[in-house]
């Protein structure tokens, strides 16, 4: 019943919402005088946040037209170059005769759609040739197209990896990082010949034993019930996905909201503000990063029960009892795919010491083939996006791409970066 409340609230305040739209329009037409004056300001400003916090966001664009290969503007497209019942696999096509090595982004399927990653896209496309897992709303997806757990998903991450080939470089951006490695330990176990070069894992829970958090011990302080009585939901049957069971989107993005909602809270007074003084940019600013936060999909409810207990309860990839369709993942069998690990100083969703705990089960991988990287003074979404990620981790990441490069196309660095850094 939940799933059906939440949308019979959306549709109460459907009217509400157009009002607020009416106002809106109304005191920010520049042939009324009162949109000159700090009332009118006011009055519209209000408008657009009871308007904002009643609608309900749709999936965003990546938006990135164009991007910057050795200084000139070229166009990008996207172009889907796989169909999975659950997931796309993107390509960021760039109309350029470079040749830059080949990144496979794995998109977190956490709740968020894979457009968060936008930051994170346009920092690797002037140097990478860049490929997104784009993981589709649950919600959306018809009953009979048949499940999806955290095994499927490791499935799609061997077919994407054996699409793209040996010379691909994997990035992993939190929740993936644990698919990801048991993927290219299955490869390692099997002598798959498409192994990756490397693996960057960025703030991931690895080991969520290393460093308890909220969410840690959320998972840990109950039984895997009481989360399928408690969250899961069936969607309604008018949406095209009626009747899947599934972990919806909104109490994902209400659990995350209230673990800072004093500062959620203050950023939408922020922006009440900038709208009365006129300080547009700014405004703009906190619309384009809340049109992304606020826009959530629903994941299959098999998916993230299995991922709840694989991941969160038994530490299953950390201990060594993780298994994938009946074979056991061992990591210590990778031995050709270099590993950079990458983690934030205040990062309160994947806390220090998760992500670094793959070197201790990635035994075998010889010490020239691993790095890691501790960025000081961000937070969870500073490790893939903001000026740190693009001034500090973008180089790291690139620099450990090209140095172990198998292609034989592209040049290592003069000098290699130290395999631990603790970067400012």
């Amino acid at each position: 019943m939940l799933y059906q409340l939440y949308d019979l609230q959306h549709a109460a305040w459907y009217p509400l919402r157009l009002m607020a739209e009416a106002t809106q329009t109304a005191f920010q037409n520049p042939f009324l005088p009162a949109s000159y004056t700090r009332v009118g300001r006011t009055i519209a400003a209000g408008a657009e946040l009871v308007e904002r916090t009643t609608r309900r966001f749709a999936k965003p664009e990546f938006g990135l037209p164009t991007t910057k290969v050795d200084g000139v503007e070229v166009a990008v497209r996207e172009v889907p170059v796989l169909h999975k019942p659950f997931c796309d696999l993107i390509h960021f096509e760039r109309a350029t005769d470079k040749v830059h090595p080949p990144v496979l982004l794995v998109a977190p399927m956490s709740g968020h759609h894979a457009t968060l990653l936008r930051g994170t896209v346009q920092a690797l496309l002037p140097e990478h040739d860049v490929y997104v897992t784009d993981w589709l709303d649950a919600r959306k997806i018809p009953l009979a197209r048949g499940k999806f757990d955290l095994d499927d998903y490791i499935s799609y991450l061997i077919e994407f990896m054996g699409h793209l080939g040996p010379h691909t470089h994997v990035i992993a951006v939190c929740q993936p990082t644990v698919p990801v490695l048991a993927a290219i330990s299955l490869m390692a176990q099997n002598n798959d010949p498409n192994q990756p070069a490397s693996m960057i894992l960025m703030g991931g829970p690895i080991d969520t034993g290393a460093a308890p958090t909220v969410v840690t011990k959320l998972a840990e302080d109950r039984p895997l019930s009481w989360f399928e009585r408690n969250v899961i939901q069936t969607v309604p049957a008018y949406h095209p996905g009626g009747l899947r069971q599934v972990y919806p989107g909104f109490i994902q993005l209400t659990g995350f909201m209230s673990m800072n909602l004093d500062r959620h809270v203050g950023e939408h007074m922020k922006m009440f503000q900038h709208l009365v003084k006129g300080d547009g940019d700014s405004a703009e600013q906190h619309r384009k990063f809340y049109d992304e936060y606020l826009s959530v999909m629903d994941l299959p409810a098999e998916f993230y029960l299995q991922t709840v207990s694989t991941v969160f309860q038994r530490r299953a990839l950390a201990t060594g009892t993780m298994k994938w369709q009946g074979e056991k993942v061992d990591p210590s069998a990778i031995r050709h795919t270099a590993m950079l690990t990458v983690e934030g100083e205040l990062d309160d969703i994947s806390a220090p010491g998760q992500t670094r705990a793959a070197h201790q089960i990635v035994s075998s991988l010889p010490a020239e083939k691993r790095g890691d990287h501790f960025q000081k003074g961000v937070g969870h979404y500073g490790i893939f996006n903001g000026r740190r990620w693009r001034e500090q981790i973008v180089p790291r990441v690139r620099d450990f791409i090209l140095t172990h490069d198998t292609s034989g196309r592209f040049q290592a660095p003069a000098e290699s970066a130290a395999p631990s850094v603790a970067a400012e």
